[in-house]
């Protein structure tokens, strides 16, 4: 009998692929321009707001804290309770709006600009480059044998990036603690959830700024992937022109690009150096790429030195490329349905949240029947059902309110009127609630309590109850 022949496997014939690629470091070179100053001055913004926010003192307290054992935000003279959680709802799809406002018209601004991934990455990076070195310096010294030098370096740089990371964890959890307090429980005296939190947050911020950067714009963040149903032919990206670049090739300074029968573009590389996320900008528009115009300050930079005019790498659209539309046309296409959508949107809800804000009574009145005792009758005959109420004074000084009853006939409060309520408290009283037993119909009936602050008519209550009649 012959042998059975083995049918031919595909490993036989064709070379394997990984569908993994070994992640490979990406060293940035270092750029100077309009869109890098730009980027530093949103780094400096960002950080000062952030690290120096909850240092601000208001009326004797921390402007901005959201306070989680006291259940209350302070957010400079607004105090939120629990029950505004309305504001966070709408604090939330104001910030979506905007995104996608903003992408809309110029792509990922948010992530190459104010991300706090792309703020600590470029921050860790300065550090890294004033302490390693250069690009040079730094592919050298990774690549050559460990030395008292080598260590030394190291040492420095990352003892420099966890200062960095454990300060900024410290700053976190002191927008849910009183910083004054923080300082005070340094080191040993602070709760387990603030010691988890500032090594949790620091612990990230380490990892994601100094070792995995690119990584995590590429592979971990959503918007990265969701991003292209958000653009259009009209939306700002950052373009390499093929029409001026291609073919592209090196020449001498002061030769004329027709007279070379070359592009614009002398395949020089800096584009590709200076990208945080290590793309090549002229293969075209890669959802790896953050809008940062890095690639711009660097082309700009070589068609400076080659006479030639800038704009070979430029935020422009898709439409602008294909039709050569001028500045002015580019821009005019920016007022188109979506853009107008999301602006119409935005601003209503900015607009309903601002009025809501500021027509909000600073007084929140919680009313709770006691249910130990739904009815009962008095000495004298009349029927009382008993209540709690909680009394919010969400204005930060003491204020004294007046408690009524209305809604039944001949309804009254017994033995209390008055109510005193410090700043920014929550106080519960219980009241008892009497009406002649005829003056309801069997069953529940509507009553209404009026809790006014005295000499402040526009602050008071007008909460809604029933009244039990046997």
């Amino acid at each position: 009998m012959e042998p059975i022949e083995r049918p031919l496997q595909v490993a036989d014939s064709v070379a394997a692929v990984s569908f993994y690629e070994k992640h490979k470091k990406i060293y940035v070179r270092e750029v100077k321009g309009w869109w890098n100053t730009w980027r530093w001055v949103l780094v400096f913004f960002t950080q000062i707001l952030f690290f120096c926010t909850p240092w601000l003192q208001w009326n004797g307290r921390q402007a901005v804290l959201l306070h989680l054992v006291e259940r209350k935000f302070y957010l400079f003279g607004l105090v939120l309770w629990p029950q505004d959680v309305f504001y966070l709802a709408l604090l939330l799809i104001v910030s979506a709006y905007a995104l996608f406002l903003f992408t809309a018209i110029a792509g990922r601004l948010f992530c190459g600009y104010a991300c706090p991934q792309t703020v600590y990455t470029e921050i860790f990076m300065w550090f890294e480059s004033r302490i390693e070195g250069d690009r040079s310096a730094r592919m050298k010294l990774d690549q050559g044998p460990m030395t008292a030098r080598k260590l030394r370096l190291k040492v420095v740089k990352h003892g420099v990036w966890l200062a960095i990371s454990l300060w900024t964890g410290f700053t976190l959890v002191a927008y849910f603690t009183p910083v004054s307090e923080l300082l005070s429980s340094l080191p040993f005296d602070l709760s387990a959830w603030e010691l988890f939190w500032i090594f949790f947050y620091a612990g990230f911020c380490y990892m994601q700024a100094g070792f995995l950067r690119e990584q995590v714009c590429k592979y971990m963040c959503p918007y990265a992937r969701f991003q292209g149903v958000m653009f259009d032919p009209d939306t700002l990206i950052i373009t390499y022109d093929p029409e001026r670049g291609e073919p592209r090739g090196a020449r001498k300074k002061n030769i004329e690009a027709k007279a070379s029968t070359l592009g614009d573009c002398v395949d020089c590389g800096l584009c590709v150096l200076v990208c945080p996320t290590g793309i090549d900008i002229r293969k075209g528009q890669q959802y790896e790429c953050i809008g940062c115009g890095a690639c711009i300050d660097a082309c700009d930079v070589v068609m400076d030195k080659l006479a030639l005019p800038r704009g070979l790498i430029r935020y422009t659209t898709e439409n602008a490329m294909a039709k050569h539309l001028a500045p002015q046309e580019m821009l005019a296409h920016i007022a188109r349905p979506r853009v107008l959508l999301y602006s119409v949107i935005l601003g209503a809800i900015t607009l309903a949240a601002a009025w809501s804000l500021a027509t909000r009574v600073p007084l929140k009145v919680d009313v709770i029947r006691d249910r130990s005792v739904l009815a009962r009758e008095a000495d004298d005959g009349r029927i009382e059902n008993v209540f709690n109420l909680k009394i919010m004074n969400t204005t930060e000084e003491a204020k004294r309110y007046s408690v009524k009853v209305e809604g039944m006939e001949g309804i009254e409060l017994v033995d209390q009127s008055l109510v005193n309520v410090a700043s920014s408290e929550n106080h519960e009283i219980t009241v008892v609630v009497r009406v002649p037993p005829e003056s309801g119909k069997k069953g529940a009936n509507a009553i209404y309590f009026d809790v006014q602050a005295e000499n402040h008519e526009k602050i008071a209550v007008h909460e809604k109850a029933s009244f039990l009649m046997p």
